[in-house]
């Protein structure tokens, strides 16, 4: 029954660490808690927020003795964070976003792996982009989710 209730007495820490090493710093935190049995119930490393990582935890004791000895932890932010404040980070972009027709990207997996095209069409509800190769002798229409492309240059047609 426990997991269905979400307690109030959980609040959310920002930690401040060295910009570019917030996932290593994460996975010492966890580490740290398996090997103390801290209770510190989730860490998120959004990519938006460089050199900052969330900590749910119950008290900002736990998050502080947590990340005392961590190398690139700077500390624990004074005050807490509620999850409305946060839950933006939580919410999936879609993989088509920054994508424009007529852009040029590169396949990056599936039988086209390494091509370059053109794009042709954009699908945001399916997150799927059609594309034509050029280095096809005809000209066809090949549609691949959005995160199947690397966009080489944003351009108008």
């Amino acid at each position: 029954m426990e997991e269905n209730v979400r307690d109030e007495d959980v609040s959310i820490f920002v930690v401040k660490t060295t910009a570019n090493q917030e996932r290593s710093v994460a996975n010492m935190i966890e580490r740290i808690v398996d090997k103390q049995k801290l209770d510190i119930r989730a860490i998120l490393a959004p990519d938006e927020l460089k050199g900052y990582l969330l900590v749910e935890a119950p008290s900002r004791e736990v998050v502080e003795s947590a990340v005392q000895t961590i190398p690139h932890a700077k500390g624990v932010i004074k005050g807490e964070s509620t999850f409305r404040e946060i839950e933006h980070f939580l919410t999936p972009k879609p993989s088509v976003t920054g994508i424009l027709e007529g852009s040029i990207v590169e396949l990056i997996s599936g039988p086209f792996k390494g091509e370059k095209a053109r794009v042709k069409r954009v699908d945001e509800l399916h997150e799927e982009i059609t594309v034509e190769l050029f280095e096809a002798m005809v000209p066809i229409p090949i549609t691949v989710r959005g995160d199947n492309v690397r966009v080489l240059r944003k351009e108008e047609e």
